[in-house]
């Protein structure tokens, strides 16, 4: 197989056959303006590329010049901007224009009920949401396409057969499967590329059988998932999201890891997926000595049976095109045949589906292929005629080119640049090849042979591994990720800093003073956002790490790297990265202050990366998900389990706990309480430090303060980490009986909960106490003077 610089070598960028290029950008910007203006542009940009298409075909375009190849190129070009704007007024034209005029729409603007029938489109895909309260963390909604075969608004019959969304609750509807048809009742909403959204808060009824080989697929995916138990939970739900794109037992940890380092495409079906796969039947195939045909056949073939795989959903399909166009530009050596296919692709797509035109997962595909394409084989090309090996040249050239060629629209989409993407990319990159081909094979073999399933599992598994502790230490670079304006403009914004930059770099006397300035910015910003203040400061004795909208607090003994941790935050990521950047290696306690998800919700990283002497909780056993999960991941880490009571004292070199409340215990591990019962249930402490006395209080509500007032419990203290992230429901008497000198306020950026409280707010400073934010002030510690040293807030507003 030719290597991708000998391919690129001979082949100049401008003798590209770019003869489908315009009618490829005539059909797509036709879509795209019929769906973001209305449907009459399709029928004017279809118009106007007919019209081009003509007066190339009657020589009026002279800089295709007349020789042969300028022949060539105008009956090409000519010939398909006259079909595709023929074809962009009719039929594109007439769907956008249902699709415009669907009577479900006008409904569903009403926000009106109604039931649908739907056939199904692709398997629901879960909706994660962060845990809080006694809300655990985790996917309880899910969303799914479908086509409408019949709609009643109000027992009356609706005529439309337009694509909708339906927002539905995951426990019933995990298992549907796409050809299968389905009833159900919602309420209407308005959508973007879709007729309407239902939301559904039933089980689906009058569910059909699916198609038996979308029952056999899902029998694969799901021998895969039993497969890939031998290892590790991280690895385990990486293995089917790199495969065939099932994230449904990944780590959302694992998941935010990936889209900070860049590597996000590798959990969802892409063309690379498909090219890997293609590779793999074509070097088998070759090892076998059959002929071109035999192996085309064979490819193709086993591309198809990948789709089957996946599943036969819109961004399958399009990731199926898009890998043929990979195959096509790396395998077969051809490389003119590329650009051609690629415009085809694009064609293609969008005569098929409108709604392609914006779709981001069809723009960052078209873009990373059209990157490979163009750029990464002549950049390889260019790095191996300056000396630098082949093999790396190549394994650059392409991150590089993909992370440029997107880096617009993920900015525009998640509102930040990743800075490590190519890096992180470069190092994982040599796995995914042998840990999909693996996956696949286990996938294939789970039913009849689950033992030998298991055993590619256990080969994939260092592969897998290698790529979770990239993605992780990439993601923990400081400023790892730069904040960016989200939306269409911080997009386009982002387009024109990188072609500016290009243009630049294209001159060699405006070059160096490029490269000179970025230099400057680096070595400016960079400290100012990473590295000032010095962290962890020098004697810090407490620090209220910033998790978002959750509690974490560390506090420090005598011993270098031991320390104490209340409450764990809501997600493993964020206490980690806190723990991580003060150097902490061993943790003697854990206190869980309440068994809330926000403060419950993180331990699982701190067990799993630290050694841990025993985890402490109060009396409350509820909610009861919450208590089986910290007994779960205690026993497996095998940690002991300590219960914590008032008047216990805890000691360790430079630091000592004592134990104020609840005074009231509730000890049920079932039943039910509401979340003021279980906040009022959290452990209070007092810790004596090397900076003095600060009170932590977990979520403490009226009742609770009420109580700690009414025993005439010593309560002063020199800072205050205050109760329930700010709170309303703080009592006055409370704040004067602490008279702190600082308060701080674990809480989230942007939450819907209002905190902190104004008022709560008002009445510590009018106490005299400093406040500090998380929300604001990112992680905050103290140090031995009862001063304060704020971090910064990297980690942004949550999600």
């Amino acid at each position: 197989m030719n290597s991708l610089a000998d391919v690129k070598s001979r082949d100049p960028l401008k003798n590209r056959d770019w003869r489908l290029v315009p009618a490829a950008l005539a059909v797509w910007l036709a879509a795209l303006l019929g769906l973001l203006v209305s449907w009459w542009c399709a029928v004017v940009i279809g118009l106007l590329g007919g019209v081009a298409g003509i007066l190339v075909l009657r020589r009026r375009w002279p800089r295709l010049g007349g020789d042969v190849r300028g022949r060539w190129l105008r009956r090409g070009m000519g010939w398909s901007l006259l079909v595709c704007g023929v074809l962009s007024v009719v039929p594109t034209s007439l769907r956008l224009r249902a699709w415009e005029q669907d009577p479900l729409r006008t409904h569903a603007a009403r926000g009106e009920s109604a039931r649908l029938t739907v056939v199904l489109s692709d398997r629901p895909r879960p909706i994660f949401s962060a845990g809080f309260g006694g809300q655990q963390a985790g996917a309880r909604l899910a969303s799914v396409s479908g086509e409408v075969e019949h709609a009643t608004v109000d027992g009356q019959p609706v005529p439309s057969t337009g694509a909708v969304v339906l927002l539905v609750p995951l426990k019933n509807w995990s298992d549907l499967l796409p050809g299968q048809e389905v009833r159900a009742g919602g309420q209407l909403a308005p959508g973007d590329s879709a007729v309407a959204v239902l939301r559904v808060r039933g089980p689906p009824e009058e569910v059909t059988p699916a198609p038996v080989w979308q029952r056999v697929a899902e029998a694969m995916r799901a021998g895969l998932r039993r497969a890939a138990g031998v290892l590790p939970p991280e690895s385990a739900g990486l293995l089917p999201a790199l495969v065939v794109g099932d994230t449904s037992v990944l780590p959302q940890r694992v998941v935010e890891e990936f889209r900070a380092a860049g590597m996000a495409h590798f959990l969802a079906v892409s063309g690379a997926n498909l090219a890997i796969v293609g590779v793999a039947t074509l070097l088998l195939l070759r090892t076998l000595r059959l002929g071109p045909r035999l192996c085309a056949a064979g490819a193709a073939v086993t591309l198809l049976g990948f789709v089957v795989l996946a599943g036969p959903e819109p961004s399958v399909l399009r990731a199926a095109v898009m890998g043929g166009v990979g195959l096509l530009a790396l395998v077969i050596g051809r490389e003119r045949a590329a650009l051609p296919a690629l415009a085809t692709s694009v064609v293609l797509l969008v005569l098929h589906d409108p709604m392609m035109a914006t779709n981001l997962g069809f723009v960052l595909s078209v873009l990373a292929t059209g990157a490979l394409v163009l750029l990464a084989a002549r950049w390889s090309r260019s790095m191996a005629d300056r000396g630098v090996p082949r093999l790396f040249a190549e394994a650059v050239a392409v991150p590089a080119a993909a992370h440029l060629a997107t880096a617009p629209v993920v900015a525009g989409m998640s509102g930040q640049v990743s800075l490590v993407a190519v890096g992180a990319n470069l190092l994982a990159a040599p796995v995914v090849a042998p840990a999909t081909v693996l996956g696949l094979l286990a996938a294939l073999v789970a039913a009849p042979l689950p033992w030998l399933a298991e055993f590619f599992v256990w080969l994939a598994g260092p592969a897998l591994f290698w790529m979770i502790q990239v993605g992780r230490h990439a993601a923990a670079i400081p400023g790892a990720a730069l904040d960016w304006p989200a939306g269409w403009w911080g997009g386009i914004l982002l387009a024109l800093v990188l072609a500016v930059g290009v243009v630049l770099l294209r001159h060699r006397r405006l070059r160096v003073l490029t490269i000179a300035v970025v230099v400057g910015l680096v070595v400016v910003l960079v400290p100012v956002r990473v590295l000032a203040p010095g962290w962890p400061p020098s004697g810090w004795s407490s620090v209220v790490c910033d998790v978002g909208q959750g509690d974490a607090i560390v506090l420090s003994t005598a011993e270098p790297g031991r320390v104490v941790l209340v409450d764990t935050g809501p997600d493993p990521g964020a206490v980690a990265g806190c723990l991580s950047r003060l150097g902490v290696s061993r943790i003697p306690l854990v206190i869980l202050t309440h068994l809330h998800a926000d403060h419950v919700g993180g331990l699982s990283a701190v067990l799993d990366e630290h050694t841990i002497g025993a985890v402490a909780v109060g009396s409350g056993r509820l909610p009861e998900w919450a208590w089986r999960q910290v007994r779960t991941e205690a026993g497996r880490s095998r940690v002991p389990l300590l219960r914590l009571t008032a008047g216990q004292r805890l000691d360790w070199p430079g630091l000592a706990i004592e134990v104020l409340g609840p005074r009231h215990t509730d000890s049920r591990e079932k039943g039910e309480a509401n979340g003021t019962e279980i906040n009022n249930g959290s452990v209070v402490l007092r810790a004596t430090t090397g900076s003095g006395r600060i009170l932590l209080t977990g979520d403490v509500e009226l009742a609770a303060q009420t109580d700690l007032l009414d025993t005439g419990t010593d309560l002063r203290a020199d800072v205050l980490k205050v109760p329930h992230h700010g709170s309303r429901s703080i009592v006055p008497e409370f704040i004067a009986a602490v008279r702190p000198r600082i308060a701080m306020i674990s809480v989230g950026a942007g939450n819907r909960y209002g905190h902190p409280n104004s008022t709560t707010l008002g009445r510590l400073i009018t106490g005299g106490a400093t406040v500090l934010r998380t929300d604001q002030d990112g992680d905050v510690a103290v140090t031995g003077d009862l001063s304060v040293v704020r971090r910064g807030n990297p980690r942004g507003p949550p999600r």
